[in-house]
């Protein structure tokens, strides 16, 4: 059997993924870092606004993958053309929703400050309030980046993806270094860097998309008509998963409104865990977007055997490199919680949710995460949608309430919560991949 992708090519795609992956939570931890130099209130305002905006990015990063699922299967049956018109198609849908999605939140600032995060500190609230006036207008930029993202990775281009990513992660830090420590900024130190550099990088990557010598493109002249026939086969992957990570995040912000009542060292042992979560689970997330360039273009050549045989593989080199990742996340806490500087109280929290994270990452994640994007990329999206919303409700938020408050468990009672969630949909999506009708589709 030729296999369509040596391991010299899964190389070329993973190890950009995995640095593009590094760059965006390193800079994440260190604005968070940089941010606590301001104290525990800015932490806490920057992560709950934060947690709403990461559920409008999944929704259009979902839009994004189904657009390179489509652009994908095009490239594996020889039709480069059409897999153009797709990633087109693609953009002009993510430029138009999310322009509309940031009038919304900018409409309804009031009901996201008082009624989704509930009862917060009033300095809580102002750098809530600042953050997200100004981080808000970054939204049609940072969805069209990841669209383009999306389709150099269709492509198995993720070196300029991870180019990209360094060039809009480094204008952050800097930014971010000279606005909070140089002019004392406070919270729109953090902010304005964000905006600055998800637009710089908007710009550049789209720029990059029009030269009509790569295998993916954006198609000249522009054609702005909506191609419906195209734009259905988009939708019926990219709705479903971006249902699907809607309902996800959603769940985080309710679960988020809890620990915000077990108070702020619980906010900012809760926002540095998740910080600190994102790189031990660093590598199964490139792994995830490398299984879907891969699986899409097997699929679009009918070759399902490779199809098995590329996931099989992927999934095992996950757990390889969680193991790795989070016993270095679990060898570094001391150091990690010294540098944040928080109380007694709050490293205590977060030293307990991180350990046990990643014992449950190096153990459940994979199957949990890795595996369904070969039933996504296979067009296997509608029970994969439900299995993932019906765990997300029932065990993520309402364990999280039974654990939490009526268990009283608190913070760490949240976090075995999202576990309990992961093992449901590990078993689900295993027992659906072992069958056949997924490959259908």
């Amino acid at each position: 059997m030729e296999y369509r992708f040596t391991n010299r090519d899964l190389k070329k795609l993973i190890i950009p993924l995995i640095i593009e992956q590094f760059l965006q939570i390193f800079v994440g931890l260190a604005d968070s870092i940089m941010v606590a130099s301001v104290g525990e209130a800015a932490v806490s305002g920057v992560s709950l606004v934060d947690s709403v905006f990461i559920l409008f990015i999944n929704i259009f990063a979902a839009l994004a993958t189904g657009g390179a699922v489509v652009s994908g299967q095009y490239i594996g049956r020889k039709e480069p053309e059409t897999g153009c018109r797709a990633a087109w198609q693609m953009l002009i849908f993510i430029a138009i929703s999310s322009i509309i999605v940031m009038a919304a939140c900018y409409l309804c600032r009031g009901f996201i400050l008082h009624q989704v995060f509930g009862s917060i500190d009033a300095d809580v609230y102002y750098n809530s309030r600042t953050y997200l006036l100004i981080v808000c207008a970054s939204i049609p930029f940072i969805a069209l980046y990841n669209g383009g993202a999306a389709i150099f990775r269709a492509m198995g281009n993720s070196k300029i993806a991870m180019e990209m990513s360094l060039l809009m992660n480094g204008i952050n830090l800097i930014g971010n270094a000279v606005l909070i420590f140089g002019l004392h900024m406070g919270v729109e130190g953090a902010a304005i860097p964000t905006l600055a550099s998800r637009i710089i990088a908007a710009i550049i990557i789209l720029k990059l998309l029009c030269r009509q010598d790569r295998l993916l493109h954006i198609p000249r002249p522009f054609l702005w008509r909506i191609d419906r026939k195209l734009l259905k086969k988009i939708l019926y992957i990219g709705i479903p998963n971006g249902l699907e990570n809607s309902m996800f995040q959603l769940g985080k912000i309710l679960v988020l409104s809890l620990v915000s009542g077990f108070g702020t060292a619980a906010i900012a042992a809760n926002a540095i865990g998740n910080y600190v979560a994102m790189f031990a689970i660093l590598p199964g997330m490139a792994l995830g977007l490398t299984t879907v360039t891969v699986v899409s273009q097997c699929v679009g050549a009918g070759d399902y055997e490779q199809v098995r045989y590329y996931t099989k593989k992927l999934v095992k080199l996950c757990y390889l490199l969680l193991l790795i990742f989070n016993g270095l996340v679990v060898l570094s806490l001391p150091l990690i919680l010294h540098v944040y500087g928080l109380s007694d109280q709050a490293s205590q929290f977060a030293k307990e949710i991180l350990i046990y994270h990643s014992i449950c990452a190096v153990t459940i994640w994979p199957l949990s995460f890795t595996l369904p994007n070969t039933l996504r990329a296979s067009n296997d999206v509608a029970l994969t949608m439900l299995i993932a919303i019906i765990s997300m409700w029932i065990f993520r938020v309402g364990f999280s309430y039974l654990l939490g408050i009526y268990l009283d468990m608190q913070l760490f009672g949240v976090w075995v919560a999202m576990t309990i969630d992961w093992l449901f949909r590990a078993i689900c999506f295993a027992v659906r991949y072992r069958g056949a009708k997924w490959q259908k589709g």
